[in-house]
């Protein structure tokens, strides 16, 4: 009698784990799915943009301009988002739009992580003078405003693809050196890399071996949500006219054409500036679903 009153009592004490309420698990399920789900999309439509759009984006077709959509009064089902000033297909432009923004976004995203990853474990291991010069060229960097280097950078260069690139990679890798540092600084204190150390490994072999693997976590997410804002600062880039010059299809191009007719031909800002939104929404909240599951702290909330 008493062993089944001690194990009621222990069975009581042990703490049961709640399941999440199906609401809020339907919420959270969405804020993964739906966000890989167009991110997906993007990629698709990048690679297979010759595939996917039903026109040649720069074609001019005079007798077409200004159509609106296939929804709308007055359209066809040839141009389905309607048509430009110059009558070329907002869908097709669209679709190679979406090519320049993935091509400008990856290809910053390998230059700045990299270099912000080796700055910032350089910086947090070896500590010292090495850090302090390593970090004040950080704040330098994160002081100078992105877009006014970008202009200039358009005056010098002329607005091209590369100019685009350069511009945003010459800054764009503080933010990484910045919190790899943070991580290392975290790190390099660690049981593991203490054996490491005094087991006759190098600096060198620490930093690549020991350290990086434990960071990884932390860059995925970064670089999951940079996608999205790399592609708003292109769009931004390209709205000013510095970015991937005409008649090449840009997002941001897009939506500058369409600001001197928007009163009667709306469709030509719209589309391009409600698929940049869901591109940035989608690249933040992937990031947050990845860092709440990398994260051991955050995983039972």
């Amino acid at each position: 009698m008493m062993r089944v009153q001690i194990e009621k009592r222990k069975a009581v004490a042990q703490p049961q784990k709640l399941n999440p309420p199906r609401r809020i698990q339907l919420l959270k399920n969405l804020t993964f799915y739906l966000p890989l789900l167009i991110l997906t999309l993007l990629v698709f439509t990048a690679i297979f943009a010759d595939l996917l759009a039903p026109h040649d984006p720069v074609a001019v077709s005079m007798p077409d301009r200004l159509l609106p959509p296939a929804f709308m009064k007055g359209g066809t089902p040839k141009y389905l988002l309607g048509t430009d000033q110059l009558g070329r297909d907002i869908l097709s432009r669209m679709i190679y739009g979406s090519r320049i923004s993935l091509s400008v976004s990856l290809a910053v995203i390998a230059i700045t992580a990299s270099i912000g990853t080796v700055m910032g474990i350089v910086a947090g291991y070896l500590g010292g003078a090495t850090e302090a010069l390593l970090m004040r060229i950080t704040d330098i960097s994160m002081a100078f405003p992105p877009m006014l280097l970008a202009l200039l950078l358009a005056v010098v260069f002329g607005p091209g693809f590369w100019t685009v690139v350069l511009a945003l990679s010459i800054l764009g890798w503080a933010p990484y050196a910045r919190l790899i540092r943070g991580e290392t600084l975290k790190l390099r204190n660690a049981d593991f890399v203490a054996q490491a150390r005094i087991n006759g490994a190098s600096s060198l072999r620490i930093m690549v071996k020991h350290i990086f693997p434990n960071i990884v976590n932390s860059l995925i997410v970064v670089i999951t949500m940079a996608v999205g804002m790399l592609i708003l600062a292109e769009a931004a880039l390209s709205f000013l006219g510095v970015g991937v010059p005409p008649p090449a299809p840009s997002w941001g191009y897009m939506v500058n054409e369409g600001r001197s007719v928007i009163d009667r031909a709306w469709w030509i800002s719209t589309f391009p500036g409600i698929v940049i939104g869901l591109v940035v929404l989608s690249g933040n909240f992937l990031g947050d679903w990845i860092r709440d599951k990398l994260d051991p702290r955050l995983r039972q909330l």
